[in-house]
């Protein structure tokens, strides 16, 4: 029997790495219902940076009323990794999957996670709202979501913008002043002006 013996491969044959797989960005991973501050815990403890935007409501419980804490976009943290890393996620119980399309996770803006992050740590008042797709689009000109798209809506007297996460179909209602927000249109040419 003779021995095989191979030859090591050079370095400038083995593909490099598309750069999405080794810059950390912003990804949505699905969790099973109700799962959500448990996913939080388990990616803090294995040290993978996270996100968990909550919101607090009153709930009415059989032995009286209490203030909870629930998340945001029920059914998603947003975890931020290099693609290459997605196993340390994948790996925690009640991770599904990372959204995304054709099989592979899609990132999220970095500036669309980093003013609900500066929104919600002030005094920003938001709550889970129906995701939209009709309606008034309005570009936020001024406050800690400046920059951000939504649609304008008027509920109880008080305006607000709807700002969704298109990645995962969920969308977020925060209270607006009428002179932080502008008109945004977009042309036929597929490019957003401000009007």
């Amino acid at each position: 029997m003779t021995a095989c013996i191979t030859e090591p491969l050079p370095c400038e044959s083995v593909p490099a790495l598309p750069a999405e797989y080794l810059e950390p960005r912003w990804y949505a991973a699905y969790t099973c219902p109700r799962h959500e501050k448990r996913v939080a815990e388990q990616l803090e403890r294995k040290a993978v940076e996270s996100f968990l935007p909550l919101y607090e409501t009153v709930r009415q419980w059989k032995n009286g009323r209490a203030r909870v804490q629930l998340p945001l976009f029920p059914g998603y943290v947003f975890t931020r990794i290099a693609l290459r890393d997605r196993l340390q996620v994948l790996e925690v119980p009640s991770v599904v999957r990372l959204v995304g399309f054709n099989g592979l996770p899609s990132a999220l803006p970095d500036e669309q996670i980093r003013s609900l992050r500066n929104g919600l740590s002030g005094n920003l008042r938001a709550e889970p709202h129906p995701y939209l797709v009709i309606g008034r689009r309005v570009r936020i000109a001024r406050g800690p979501l400046a920059g951000m798209e939504g649609i304008l809506i008027r509920r109880k007297g008080v305006l607000r913008v709807v700002v969704s996460i298109e990645l995962i179909r969920r969308a977020v209602a925060v209270e607006i002043e009428a002179c932080d927000v502008q008109p945004w249109y977009s042309d036929q040419a597929g490019i957003a002006t401000a009007g």
